[in-house]
């Protein structure tokens, strides 16, 4: 009896120290699951809300001075012109779309707007989505696919990122660079770059 009360007096210090390592790998795998899946997310929400481009209304063709009959020789002997293109008179329209949920439920309008002097933005408007990690608003040239078949797709698609999503709920403004070339680019995405997937997306419909 002495001689196993001995053994087991010497196994119980090799014991406690695996049991030490083991729990200190425990706590280590958990910080690390916590720093990349940042799941107090979830139960976080960011609501920005910037102050959106009003969108011009189409104008109406400013008419030409009327003229004895239509379309008759002016005295230079040139036709008048039957109206005058007009410009607009604030932000124009390019393009929108209406986001669908992907990998999360996610809701809103996307505007590509011209502002008159030339400079272009991006707005999400009344966007609700979940929270997560490294999210950001692409342009992508990948058709928008409903369906779990569309979580992907922007992913080996060209895109421009037009950087970090500024909140997941309200209204937000991003600038598109000059150089940007619009017509590559046929949705807007909401792409989780740390897990490759689409939170949300919108298929554009230009002007």
């Amino acid at each position: 009896m002495s001689g196993n009360s001995g053994v087991e007096a010497r196994n119980r210090p090799g014991r406690r120290r695996w049991l030490l390592i083991g729990a200190l790998l425990g706590v280590a795998a958990l910080v690390v699951g916590l720093v990349l899946f940042k799941p107090w997310l979830l139960f976080v929400d960011v609501r920005v809300d910037e102050q959106l481009p009003t969108v011009a209304a189409p104008s109406a063709p400013v008419s030409a001075p009327s003229t004895p009959a239509s379309g008759a020789p002016t005295p230079t002997g040139e036709a008048p012109p039957s109206s005058i293109p007009a410009v607009p008179a604030g932000p124009v329209e390019l393009a929108m779309g209406s986001l669908i949920s992907h990998e999360h439920p996610t809701t809103g309008t996307v505007r590509i707007v011209e502002q008159p002097d030339g400079t272009r933005v991006l707005t999400l408007e009344n966007l609700d989505t979940t929270n997560g990690p490294d999210v950001h608003v692409w342009l992508s040239a990948a058709d928008v696919v409903e369906g779990n078949a569309g979580w992907y797709t922007a992913g080996s698609a060209e895109y421009y990122d037009l950087g970090l999503i500024k909140g997941n709920q309200g209204n937000q403004v991003y600038t598109i660079p000059a150089d940007v070339d619009l017509a590559k680019f046929k949705a807007v995405d909401l792409w989780c770059v740390q897990f490759g997937v689409s939170f949300g997306a919108a298929q554009l419909a230009f002007a």
